[in-house]
């Protein structure tokens, strides 16, 4: 029997155990939904010997290398506990496999040693924002595996987008929400909130303002709630109207810059739960926004921040500015490499790079320095009417590298 055999009878025997449930359920038979865990645990898959067990997982990864064959070893983590724990000992991170896997791996760094290529459609109509992982080199394929979608919201005096793992249903309201981005009344400073706490989170920290729309009688448990500040992006005002691209710069509150140096991780990273419903749940609620416009007092109040975390033995947060264009004459345009991943000049195009962080005591710099690091984080640009490509790479996440390139879609017209 093959490996695909067996993750298919696995399937079905997942499929006619669901039935039974709600059937059950139905019924009123409330009894079927503490019984169901030691249904499966009893179940002759259960039973298998580990070592048995541990090969048949260990080539099944081997053997699906991409979608939609990985959606077979995401199956067996579902049979039992014992198959769970066998998958999250031999499934890797993205960040060592370079593999997007489970849900839970959007939320973690990606490959250290390449980059995770995705492409984002885009639907004037309704607003709305879909992610897919690029499953053939084809820059114009419609072949893709969906990870997250995003739905804008215009407020009175800031703008929001909503992301979620649901394609349809996009709303805070549902268990598939992970987070938001919000912006500034002029869309030249957007925060990214996750609905679990980042690395450095304090229990000690302030308590946090409450959102209005939600009460603890209305909402299911199964919802996430928290709202915690993870970034920031800062676009640089163009009060002048001069000539050139946007200047971006984006501070990372759940990454440390000592993450970029050899033999460090990223700290904090979630892991396989338990159970797949609680990939991203939190208990917090959202704070508010300063909706402060100016980007060098912004990047000044950074500077300071930076010296207040070394100041308390804290690890500095990372920062990352767009890469500089350079400007060419027979084109006329200000023009990055790409490497082919980008047919169209528009001005949301944009690399990341890592920036050089002043020490303590020292000056802020007003130009970019010679030290900074010139790896390409992500890259986010147009290949299409409604059609982009977003590539990205360790230490930021796919949850992360999303909302980054959705504050380039909001309009700026104090940037451009």
């Amino acid at each position: 029997m093959s490996f695909r055999s067996i993750a298919r009878d696995i399937r079905d025997s997942i499929g006619s155990l669901s039935r039974r449930f709600h059937q059950g359920k139905s019924r009123g038979a409330v009894h079927e939904l503490h019984n169901q865990p030691s249904v499966m645990q009893s179940s002759c898959w259960a039973s298998l010997p580990p070592e048995l067990l541990r090969e048949v997982i260990k080539r099944l990864e081997e053997s699906g290398s991409t979608w939609p064959s990985r959606k077979d070893v995401v199956v067996c983590a579902a049979v039992c506990r014992s198959w769970r724990e066998m998958c999250k000992e031999i499934v890797q991170s993205p960040e060592f496999c370079g593999k997007l896997t489970f849900p839970v791996s959007l939320k973690q760094p990606g490959p250290r040693d390449g980059t995770i290529k995705c492409f984002i459609r885009r639907n004037k109509s309704n607003s709305t924002y879909h992610l897919f992982l690029c499953l053939s080199q084809a820059l114009f394929s419609e072949n893709g595996k969906f990870l997250l979608s995003a739905k804008r919201i215009r407020r009175t005096t800031c703008t929001e987008y909503v992301i979620s793992m649901n394609a349809d249903n996009i709303s805070r309201s549902r268990s598939s929400y992970v987070g938001k981005l919000r912006s500034n009344f002029l869309g030249t400073k957007f925060i990214i909130y996750d609905i679990r706490p980042p690395y450095n989170y304090s229990n000690n920290s302030p308590p946090q303002r409450t959102s209005r729309r939600y009460y603890s009688k209305k909402v299911s448990p199964k919802v996430p709630t928290g709202s915690y500040n993870i970034a920031q992006v800062t676009y640089k005002l163009n009060v002048l109207g001069t000539r050139g691209p946007r200047r971006m710069h984006c501070l990372m509150h759940s990454i440390p810059a000592s993450s970029l140096e050899p033999g460090c991780t990223v700290p904090g990273q979630p892991e396989l739960p338990s159970c797949f419903e609680d990939s991203f749940r939190s208990i917090s609620f959202s704070k508010t926004i300063d909706n402060s416009t100016e980007f060098d007092s912004a990047r000044f109040a950074e500077i300071k921040n930076l010296r207040d975390h070394e100041e308390e033995g804290k690890d500095r947060p990372l920062i990352l500015k767009n890469k500089s264009p350079r400007w060419h004459e027979q084109l006329q345009c200000w023009c990055l490499n790409f490497r082919g991943r980008v047919t169209i000049a528009s001005v949301k195009n944009f690399q990341l790079v890592a920036d050089a962080q002043p020490t303590a005591g020292a000056p802020i710099p007003s130009q970019a320095s010679p030290t900074d690091h010139d790896e390409i984080i992500l890259q986010f640009g147009k290949i299409g009417k409604d059609m982009f490509t977003m590539d990205y790479q360790y230490p930021l996440s796919a949850f992360q590298a999303f909302a980054m390139c959705l504050s380039s879609f909001d309009s700026k017209l104090a940037c451009e």
